[in-house]
């Protein structure tokens, strides 16, 4: 086991408080440690916690910033042995149902109900149900989303204008602008994506899954790699990269980023907001207002734009439950997730920030992010996810090198999900 190394941000303290909720504070200053993750992250939780601190003085935060592998190990090991060391926890959505199955997290309206108020109705319902189990709408609610992540398509819109191209509608209009700049920009990437094995080549990928009808797991839970759809989406895949660049199996998300923002790469098939977010500082980009980004194409099925939804819950451990709670509605109410949009790029999770007019003039593709948020399809839910993704992604990364055909790449990938699953 990793030893449990805190990076921990104290911010102030005083005394008296007052409560989000409108609730009783406690007499005694109260620290709340939430298990976060690094990064933009990292720096919008300081945000908000200095802001809550400065209107209720009573209450301190420790922030301990982790990396997604540090944050899920170190968050099971202590829910499981429920020593409430956590009073909130940073959740990425597919992990969500093993943690609800196992009572980790309290129930959040059960806390709603006894404090006598609603569900913010301003937070966008499709990424809400993330945070309930069973998954469905009608779901129990165990935690709220704070960070709208969620992947989009962009490429060069002044180019696909001269090409003809009002919109990449559809994935083959996509694979069609690729071989006409291949053609004709020798200097100039056609398409662009993370192409390193495991979570990166996958998560640029099920999108052009999904909308080529393919599943990952049928009606009945179990895994679907062997069906004509997916077979489509592996081969149009594959084709489609034949115009990336030479080394993409290498590429993480810097060099997509940067290929874009430099305008050497023409098309990126995902990106996502905390990628994009300097696409129109001129002092960062040479692509200011050349870039559309947009939800991704269609194909046989709709466009399917991947959630990656940050969530956070309470620990059924914790000892401050009550003051836990009315932080979590403060940090993702709409006025708090307007000053983190604002002042870090990060994506919000309500409907009204995504409206604001300086905002979408700051982050043209707010409209589409509200869309694909809005549209935007889960991972699978199921606690194997991990060991599938990574399947999946050490098969397709090998026909990509071309060392297995794409019939190998999903028989592979079919046997071994099942014996995990089983």
């Amino acid at each position: 086991m990793k030893r449990f190394v805190m990076c921990a941000l104290l911010i102030g303290a005083m005394s008296v408080g007052s409560a989000f909720a409108g609730g009783a504070a406690e007499p005694d200053e109260v620290t709340l440690t939430i298990a976060g993750r690094d990064g933009a992250f990292g720096d919008a939780l300081e945000l908000a916690t200095a802001e809550y601190s400065e209107r209720n003085p009573d209450v301190r935060f420790e922030i301990l910033k982790l990396s997604g592998p540090e944050l899920l190990e170190q968050t099971v090991i202590e829910l499981r042995g429920g020593r409430g060391a956590f009073d909130l926890v940073m959740i990425d959505d597919p992990f969500a149902p093993q943690m609800q199955e196992a009572g980790w997290l309290i129930d959040l309206e059960e806390m709603y109900d006894r404090h006598g108020v609603e569900l913010d109705d301003d937070l966008i319902d499709n990424i809400v149900t993330l945070g309930r189990f069973p998954y469905s709408e009608d779901g129990t609610l165990y935690a709220l989303p704070y960070v709208g992540n969620v992947s989009l398509f962009a490429y060069r819109d002044d180019i696909a204008g001269e090409y003809g191209f009002d919109a990449l509608e559809t994935w083959d209009d996509a694979l069609e602008f690729a071989r006409l700049v291949h053609e004709n920009e020798p200097d100039m990437a056609p398409v662009l994506f993370r192409g390193v094995a495991g979570n990166p080549i996958v998560t640029g990928f099920m999108p052009i899954f999904a909308s080529h009808g393919a599943q990952v797991l049928d009606d009945a839970g179990q895994p679907a790699f062997d069906s004509p759809e997916a077979l489509e989406a592996v081969e149009f895949f594959l084709e489609l990269a034949q115009y990336a660049p030479e080394g993409v199996v290498a590429y993480e998300s810097a060099q997509v980023r940067d290929a874009l923002l430099a305008g050497t790469g023409a098309m990126a098939i995902e990106v996502w907001p905390g990628w994009i977010g300097d696409m129109e500082d001129p002092e960062e980009s040479e692509v200011v207002g050349l870039v559309n980004v947009a939800a991704h194409p269609r194909q046989i099925e709709p466009p399917a734009p991947l959630l990656g939804i940050w969530l956070l819950g309470i620990p059924v451990g914790s000892e401050h439950q009550e003051e836990a709670f009315d932080f979590l509605r403060f940090i993702t109410s709409a006025e708090i997730q307007e000053k983190i949009a604002r002042e870090t790029g990060q994506a919000p999770t309500t409907e009204s920030v995504h409206k604001i007019p300086d905002l979408i003039e700051q982050y043209h593709w707010y409209p589409a992010q509200l869309d694909a948020l809005r549209e935007g399809v889960a991972r699978p839910r199921t606690d194997h996810w991990a060991e599938i993704e990574s399947v999946l992604g050490d098969y397709l990364q090998q026909a990509l090198i071309g060392d297995i055909s794409a019939e190998e790449a999903l028989e592979r990938t079919q046997e071994r999900v099942l014996e995990i699953m089983n």
